[in-house]
């Protein structure tokens, strides 16, 4: 996306048109943002766009050093039904937030789509 632009495709839900923005509006704008390095803008946008940048960054290495070392990071987490439970809440909180977020920026979203 750095390279070539945004996809030629209108990646809209369907509520877009209307003003309903939802938690992943702007995502593709702030990934292609973060990949060219303008972070601010990204954030503007939307911030799942870097943590989803970073994420594929990270998988991307711990690929390649996996591969070359035959040595594999790896994480383990022991959910017990608390934790579980309050991760589930967490995340949902952080939707709940992001969705709100979105929605106080309708006009910057819907602009040039």
């Amino acid at each position: 996306m750095a390279v070539f632009g945004l996809p030629p495709v209108d990646l809209h839900g369907p509520f877009h048109r209307f003003g309903i923005m939802d938690p992943l509006c702007g995502g593709t704008r702030a990934a292609r943002y973060t990949a060219q390095g303008e972070w601010a803008l990204a954030w503007k946008y939307n911030p799942l766009g870097i943590l989803t940048v970073l994420g594929a960054a990270a998988v991307t290495t711990r690929t390649l050093i996996g591969g070359l070392t035959r040595r594999w990071l790896a994480a383990q987490v022991h959910w017990t039904p608390t934790r579980r439970r309050a991760a589930i809440l967490i995340v949902f909180a952080l939707l709940v937030a992001l969705e709100v977020r979105q929605q106080l920026r309708a006009d910057l979203l819907i602009a040039g789509t």
